[in-house]
């Protein structure tokens, strides 16, 4: 039996996911975009707009792209939200005014409520809604968390992840997103002060040694000691070639 192609499985699962939000949650008006998977550093994903232009110039299109790093070490749920997340700057670009800059303003809260995830600076309940720099959590009972009940029923999975995940987690994903506006719209990137690419919103993680760490756990591989740190729960694969990918355990 021939083997399934991993880069036609893996683009088709996040494509599927994207068809099915955009569905359930945006009534189909999203226009399709080109979906990657980009190692952006401290990202777990980042929405751009116009990234790609068609080789006649005829046609752009949008940019939203997954950090692959973390498919081993994250609940499927938070993957599921991040493509969401992005979504929801997707459908502000087209439909919407983004905020200058970085900035998340009330629209985009107030979107991101109307699909199930409240936005919030710390990632939990009480955090600020706008600003440079707002996370998400689901909302109890919400919209996303429905819909996505439906899509995990269905056995919906992310098949392949990377061996080798980073050796440590930021306790809450902080997303300050950066507005780079196209060369011809004469932009300065704040954010980025050399780069020269066009609009991105770019979602970041807080420095681990800026986090409050008192809700965290150490955990330990079983067979070569490593140890690390992160949320509770998280499902930790070892990347040594002896430990054959062994499940690190709370220690």
């Amino acid at each position: 039996m021939k083997k399934a192609n991993p880069t036609e499985q893996s683009y088709a699962e996040l494509q599927s996911a994207f068809d099915f939000y955009n569905r359930t949650l945006f009534d189909d008006v999203l226009p399709n975009c080109m979906i990657t998977l980009q190692r952006e550093k401290r990202t777990y994903g980042y929405f751009s707009s116009r990234r790609f232009v068609s080789r006649d110039g005829q046609s752009t299109t949008d940019e939203i792209a997954i950090n692959p790093a973390y498919f081993g070490v994250l609940p499927l749920t938070e993957i599921l939200q991040t493509m969401v997340h992005e979504m929801v700057h997707a459908w502000q670009a087209h439909f919407g005014k983004p905020g200058r800059r970085r900035y998340h303003n009330a629209e985009w809260a107030k979107k991101m409520e109307n699909v199930g995830l409240m936005p919030s600076s710390t990632g939990r309940p009480g955090g600020a809604r706008t600003g440079e720099r707002v996370a998400d959590y689901v909302m109890e009972g919400g919209l996303f968390q429905l819909v996505t009940e439906e899509l995990l029923s269905t056995g919906f999975q992310v098949s392949w992840i990377d061996r080798y995940p980073p050796v440590s987690l930021p306790e809450v994903p902080v997303f300050p997103h950066q507005l780079l506006l196209l060369p011809d719209e004469s932009a300065h990137n704040e954010f980025f002060p050399e780069a020269s690419q066009p609009a991105a919103y770019v979602e970041m993680l807080v420095a681990p040694s800026k986090l409050n760490r008192s809700n965290r756990v150490r955990y330990r591989c079983p067979h070569c000691n490593t140890q690390v740190w992160g949320r509770p729960r998280l499902r930790i694969l070892c990347g040594a070639e002896s430990c054959e990918t062994a499940i690190f355990q709370v220690s």
